[in-house]
């Protein structure tokens, strides 16, 4: 059944990504908090959307083609705000433009191997990739309106964030592409 409780966490995230979009055109500091708290919430739910549908043996199609949708959207559109509201700028804008470039590419991967019928398993350093991913964006959000640690700003530590992620992006969409193209071969 496509409509139980992980796949309307789903639904969720995926709603709650134009809030966080209009939240972030809000002054700061209110903006930055209140995106930042819509962006932890989307955050949990897609850890609990999975668990959950593991836990309760709920799993459906549905869920497998919505959740990684949903992650990708709310990346994608976390991060062109950030852009957009100067949230990053300048060379910080090469770690997201690599970031949504291996996003696009290993989701039109993905759909080419699913109409072969090969699946891509998700690694253990995509999970971090993806992990450090999301903590860089919500240190990003939070932006100037963060406190600072020592010497060290809540902005510069979602910019070097940013940067690790993109590293661990190219060396996930290469172990992709890698285990992609084996199988693009076969088939010609």
């Amino acid at each position: 059944m496509w409509l139980n409780l992980p796949n309307i966490l789903t639904f969720s995230r995926i709603g709650a990504i134009p809030v966080i979009v209009g939240l972030m055109f809000l002054p700061t500091p209110l903006g930055n908090w209140l995106s930042f708290s819509v962006y932890i919430y989307a955050c949990l739910t897609d850890f609990f959307d999975g668990y959950l549908a593991r836990a309760w043996e709920q799993q459906s199609a549905m869920g497998r083609f919505l959740d990684p949708i949903a992650d990708k959207l709310l990346v994608s559109g976390v991060l062109l705000m950030l852009v957009a509201t100067d949230g990053i700028s300048g060379l910080s804008v090469l770690p997201a433009g690599i970031i949504l470039f291996r996003e696009i590419l290993v989701s039109g991967l993905r759909e080419f191997l699913a109409e072969v019928r090969v699946k891509v398993p998700v690694t253990v350093l995509a999970k971090w990739k993806t992990t450090l991913q999301m903590l860089a964006l919500g240190f990003l959000l939070v932006g100037s309106a963060g406190p600072d640690f020592g010497s060290v700003t809540t902005l510069e530590i979602g910019i070097v964030s940013l940067w690790l992620a993109a590293i661990l992006t190219v060396g996930t969409g290469y172990d992709y592409m890698k285990a992609g193209m084996r199988h693009i071969s076969d088939t010609e």
